[in-house]
């Protein structure tokens, strides 16, 4: 029973005998650092491109690369054949969201710091790359608030009347900007689309009804503008 085990250890001893401590310690802290950065992304996350099984890959990704580094690094053939291996190996998954490109490298890096046994490293780069995706999305750096409603409205007077319109759109915004103007030959009045930043976000449904009663106003619509870098 003794030699069995023997072989069994000393058939992954390559060019140098394998370090088993640092092997577990290796991909023990690679596993911890993904499930770190894995909570990162479930805390910042925004949009409509989240998925389990990716937060799931984030996790896993560190600690299979860190296999794959250890492996490699006792042996030069099996690094050849894992190289061909590889090749033959398509990721089919489509990242929708440029970030999730960033988590995916930096669970990469994780795993390779850890399988070439630069713990130190490893703990105090994914620290300061999970701090940087926290402040990136505490302070939504990149954001642009420039509006936060879309109202859209046909217009049937002239438009040197349209006074009356733009008086109850200064008492509801800040600013307002005509996006959009479109009128044809044929076709009676103009329609309108108004971007707006509200003085007050709460009162959208006080807006709609003020512009539904001024004279020449109908089909009024709005919408709430999300960050414009996401429209």
């Amino acid at each position: 029973m003794n030699e069995m085990f023997e072989t069994f250890f000393q058939g992954d001893f390559g060019s140098q005998p394998a370090n088993w401590p640092a092997m577990l310690l290796g991909m023990l802290l690679a596993f911890a650092e993904g499930q770190v950065l894995a909570w990162v992304y479930m805390g910042t996350h925004s949009g409509l491109s989240y998925s389990r099984s990716f937060v799931n890959a984030l996790l896993l990704l560190p600690v299979l690369v860190s296999l794959v580094m250890m492996i490699l690094v006792n042996n030069l053939v099996t690094a050849f054949g894992m190289m061909a291996v590889f090749a033959i190996v398509r990721f089919r998954n489509i990242l929708r969201d440029t970030l999730d490109t960033a988590y995916i490298l930096t669970a990469i890096v994780i795993g390779m710091a850890t399988g070439t046994q630069k713990y130190a490293s490893s703990v105090i780069g994914s620290a300061i790359v999970c701090g940087a995706l926290v402040y990136l999305w505490w302070t939504a750096f990149g954001s642009r608030h420039r509006y936060d409603l879309i109202v859209n409205l046909h217009w049937a007077r002239t438009a040197k009347e349209l006074d009356d319109l733009r008086r109850v759109l200064t008492r509801h915004s800040c600013k307002y900007t005509l996006a959009n103007q479109r009128s044809h030959e044929g076709y009676e009045g103009t329609d309108m689309s108004y971007r707006l930043l509200l003085r007050d976000s709460n009162r959208v449904e006080d807006l709609v009804n003020e512009l539904k009663q001024v004279t020449g106003v109908s089909r009024v619509t709005s919408m709430l503008a999300e960050d414009e870098s996401e429209i």
